[in-house]
């Protein structure tokens, strides 16, 4: 008999919702078929079995799990706990083995439940764990316990607690509001965001930058294209002239983690993608070395899948850096939050006729302003203001971006 336990999926994954069985328990399953499909912080994925045997099913459906957890056994004489259990909470994995638990001492020299994630945030924000009341399973301290500290808030209230007050002043004079509940990637969008909100200490530095050439660039792209060939988008020039500035300042192209600066290898740039209700964040690998060409065929590719819901997990993870563009919608400046662990994210606003000084005289130009949201900790003040400044020069001379 071996175990099927929940898989890593993606590299920010740290649990995962069981959502359906694709075969029924005790099933005799083949290696390599699908016999479950599993929702992460990225996206929904069937999971292949790894051996041959009778399937016996740990996890019910709905079940959201830490990864390493059984979700199933192999094996002809396998035997599972019932799988009717109810399903945990959604914004927090169930206990898992003691071994899995962190604990922290408390004044008395007892020990004080939480989960990794928990214990790591609380590490990284200085809170102290025995001055937290948990929340999860058995008392534990959960993510959610120490954003609330963080924030200011008391711990969220007990899933034992009496709803009824709650209910009473959530109508009122607001009328019967509708209630919506998130699903399981707005949940993960909602706690990375309160994360970074709450443990970056992020600043913003913004710059103009004269479109014009690169509209040319554009129109004589659009010109020699072939038919079917798609033709780079300002985006996808924003993003090549990224990769190529992260090629030289190291630093935005890292992360801050316990204590030491991270620096890739590679030059990953996620682009921002509007999904069916939530934000989705497919990654560009090695944009540095891709062409401008290239990079429009993949990006054209990644939007579609994620808008069709078949953006897979790999193509969601190991983004270095992040490009997130409202200006299809007229938005003209705006500041992202720090998708982490990167070090920076770059906002990309609306290409607008401006009046500008040049020589003395005011004409007209193409301008789009950038703003570059950053980690302190990584990424100080003068880097981030040289980065931009790279960039724009290689935006304001674009056919250096179109090899």
């Amino acid at each position: 008999m071996s175990e099927v336990v929940m898989p890593r999926l993606s590299d920010s994954m740290e649990e995962g919702t069981i959502l359906r069985w694709l075969v029924a328990d005790g099933d005799v399953v083949s290696r390599g078929q699908e016999i479950v499909e599993i929702e992460t912080d990225k996206a929904t994925m069937p999971y292949e079995a790894d051996e041959d045997g009778a399937l016996h099913i740990v996890a019910a459906e709905g079940s959201t799990l830490a990864i390493g957890a059984t979700i199933a056994t192999i094996g002809e004489g396998a035997s599972a706990p019932a799988a009717e259990a109810a399903a945990p909470a959604p914004d927090e994995a169930p206990a898992p083995p003691a071994a899995d638990i962190a604990t922290d001492d408390t004044a008395d020299g007892g020990r004080v439940k939480a989960s990794p994630v928990a214990r790591r945030l609380a590490r990284e924000s200085s809170i102290d764990l025995a001055s937290l009341t948990g929340t999860g399973p058995a008392g534990r301290i959960v993510k959610a316990d120490v954003l609330s500290a963080l924030e200011g808030g008391a711990a969220a209230p007990s899933p034992a607690a009496d709803a009824a007050p709650a209910a009473a002043a959530s109508g009122g004079n607001r009328g019967d509001g509708e209630i919506q509940e998130l699903t399981r990637l707005q949940q993960v969008v909602a706690r990375r965001m309160a994360e970074s909100r709450a443990t970056v200490p992020s600043y913003e530095v913004s710059m103009d930058i004269e479109m014009d050439a690169a509209r040319t660039l554009r129109t004589q792209l659009k010109d020699a294209a072939a038919d079917g060939q798609p033709v780079p988008s300002f985006n996808d020039m924003v993003v090549k002239a990224c990769a190529l500035a992260l090629r030289e300042f190291p630093r935005a192209n890292g992360s801050y983690k316990d204590g030491q600066f991270e620096l890739h290898t590679r030059v990953n740039v996620g682009i921002a993608v509007a999904g069916d209700d939530s934000l989705v964040v497919p990654t560009v690998f090695d944009a540095d070395t891709k062409s401008l060409g290239e990079i429009a065929r993949t990006t054209r590719q990644l939007a579609a899948a994620v808008r069709d819901g078949s953006v897979r997990p790999p193509e969601l993870s190991g983004g270095t850096f992040t490009v997130s563009n409202l200006g299809m919608y007229g938005v003209t400046h705006f500041t992202s939050v720090v998708n982490i662990p990167q070090a920076a994210i770059l906002s990309v606003g609306a290409i607008e006729p401006r009046a500008v000084v040049r020589d003395g005289e005011i004409v007209a130009r193409h301008i789009m302003t950038v703003t570059m949201a950053s980690d302190h900790r990584i990424l100080y003040g003068a880097d981030a203001a040289q980065f931009l400044g790279h960039v724009k020069a290689l935006l304001e001379n674009p056919l250096s971006l179109a090899f």
